[in-house]
């Protein structure tokens, strides 16, 4: 028998990705993936309990080479990162990662739905040099009527929405989508980076380390592109983006 909060695969996909119940019906499952942005529906028939000494995600890189910084003369201001995430138990794992690393980030809740109606509001808040906005998202390959994807357009249009309150792709660096969506509608909004070039599931933290890296990376000079998608659990495949400059201001001397 199969209870809300156990941990499950799904014999029918080879029991690819580890998810937890977060809802039962009859005997449909709700499914939430445990370190990918992804969420499913499953009969429970198709359901295999997984050990928990098997859910542990050992994931969780440190931005080393963007820290490796001369202190002794030099100061550095990263830029500010606002992360928006219709998921709590992502978002507290991206904000765990951002203060690993020691990176300025404010976190908000909010539904897909909630974001076009409410991101204007965040980011007069906070003021951002980054923005992240993700949470779920699935591409249905074989639907005929409404969108193919489930949170693709509310990714869209907050995405928008935020390029009305700064136009530039150099003073506002927007981080967008999750697991399947449109990267390419995405990008054309006024997306800097967005998932997914092959619509593939993306990592929990992707999104976070995206916006790590453009924190750490010198204001002054081009990204490294490739080597920041590298940084992604699955690469260029998972998200690809546009190549900008940094966020982070270098100083001298240091006091």
């Amino acid at each position: 028998m199969f209870e809300v909060g156990d941990y499950v695969s799904r014999k029918s996909y080879n029991n690819d990705i580890i998810f937890k119940i977060i809802e039962l019906e009859n005997n449909v499952a709700i499914l939430k993936g445990v370190s990918v942005r992804l969420t499913a529906d499953s009969d429970i028939s198709d359901l295999v309990k997984v050990d928990t000494k098997k859910v542990d995600d050992n994931f969780y890189p440190e931005l080393n080479e963007y820290q490796e910084f001369n202190r002794n003369e030099y100061f550095y201001l990263p830029g500010k990162i606002l992360h928006i995430d219709a998921d709590a138990e992502y978002l507290e794992k991206c904000m765990n990662f951002y203060k690993k690393n020691k990176i300025k980030a404010y976190g908000v809740l909010l539904k897909e739905k909630e974001l076009k109606d409410n991101i204007l509001k965040y980011l007069e808040m906070y003021n951002p040099d980054i923005l992240v906005i993700t949470g779920h998202d699935a591409y249905y390959r074989k639907r005929r009527n409404g969108s193919q994807y489930k949170n693709t357009d509310n990714f869209i249009d907050a995405v928008k929405f935020a390029r009305k309150y700064e136009k530039s792709h150099e003073k506002l660096l927007i981080i967008a989508g999750a697991c399947q969506s449109n990267y390419e509608e995405i990008i054309k909004a006024g997306a800097n980076f967005a998932s997914s070039p092959k619509r593939i599931n993306i990592h929990a933290l992707d999104p976070a380390i995206i916006a790590g890296s453009l924190s750490f990376s010198d204001k002054s000079k081009s990204i490294n592109l490739l080597n920041i998608l590298n940084k992604t659990k699955y690469g260029a495949d998972g998200i690809g983006g546009i190549i900008t400059n940094g966020t982070m201001y270098i100083g001298y001397p240091r006091d």
